[in-house]
């Protein structure tokens, strides 16, 4: 079976004559797309490229396969365009959402599809926003909901569009009986020699925390990683670590809990909706769009 994946990373080297034009085309990075093109080799049992001094050529078959992979890919362009121009009653739409967004926006997002004259099925898969990307990208969601934080920006592939839908800042989330409660907010500065409970390594909330630090010259001592935010809070409510935790989504705080913006508000993150360009003239990718930036519209700067 050929991987769409890698046959789009072949074209693209093919069309803009080197993997690393290819990689800014598409979003990713070089090393992602000479990876993509190597499992299609693997898939294929076939060389499709070859060095040549310091860039690459297509083999023969490599562009024979370009050549047919580009109309396939093109094709498939038309069929996705042409599917979204009906309301699919039979085929629920596919969304991809990480958890905070489908707690604060996808949730009255399906309640509303449902209550509408022309009721969407959709089913919701939650995911890390770079995974959801991928998704997007790949088709096997019709729509993704993501975030970008101005410390840990977001790639989007060429292919791809994203809308705006809010901005969410994130506090940092600690025992009422703590020192630093007492302030309306905290300095980053402060925060240095403090113990954390945060999301996995490698998840983009994460990664946030780590930039944090960035310019004091050092990283946060995590001593628990969770990917329930839920999780973080009640272990800030028992004084055993702080936590990073967005506003999205963000239940109440529980008592003994409370929530500190930083002072310089650094940790803010852009919510954006993506989905392919193919699929920019669909009715129903508009309507849920418009739903999505409705309910994004109620995100505000509210305070902790």
């Amino acid at each position: 079976m050929i991987d769409l994946q890698g046959l789009r990373a072949l074209v693209a080297v093919d069309r803009d004559g080197s993997v690393v034009a290819a990689a800014d085309r598409l979003g990713y990075t070089a090393s992602a797309v000479s990876q993509q093109v190597k499992k299609l080799e693997r898939d294929l049992d076939a060389v499709l490229l070859e060095r040549r001094g310091r860039g690459v050529l297509l083999t023969d078959r490599g562009r024979v396969l370009a050549s047919e992979g580009r109309e396939l890919l093109a094709g498939l362009e038309r069929l996705e365009a042409l599917a979204a121009n009906e309301v699919r009653r039979s085929a629920p739409l596919r969304i991809a959402s990480f958890s905070t967004a489908t707690r604060g926006l996808v949730g009255p997002l399906l309640r509303d599809l449902g209550t509408d004259d022309a009721p969407i099925a959709a089913t919701v898969t939650s995911v890390d926003p770079v995974d959801a990307m991928g998704m997007v990208a790949d088709g096997i969601v019709d729509l993704a909901i993501v975030h970008n934080w101005n410390s840990v920006p977001l790639v989007t592939p060429a292919h791809v569009v994203s809308e705006h839908l809010c901005f969410d800042e994130a506090d940092i989330v600690l025992s009422a009986a703590h020192p630093l409660a007492r302030h309306d907010d905290i300095e980053r500065a402060d925060l240095v020699d403090e113990l954390w409970a945060s999301t996995p390594t490698g998840a983009i909330c994460h990664e946030a925390l780590m930039r944090i630090f960035a310019d004091l010259g050092t990283v946060p001592k995590v001593i628990l990683e969770d990917p329930d935010f839920a999780s973080l809070v009640e272990l800030a409510r028992n004084g055993v670590a702080i936590a990073l935790v967005p506003r999205l989504g963000r239940a109440p705080l529980p008592a003994g809990a409370v929530a500190r913006p930083l002072r310089d508000h650094s940790q803010v993150r852009e919510v954006r909706v993506a989905y392919r360009r193919s699929m920019a003239g669909s009715p129903v990718i508009r309507r849920v769009v418009r739903l999505l930036a409705e309910s994004g519209a109620n995100v505000g700067p509210t305070e902790p």
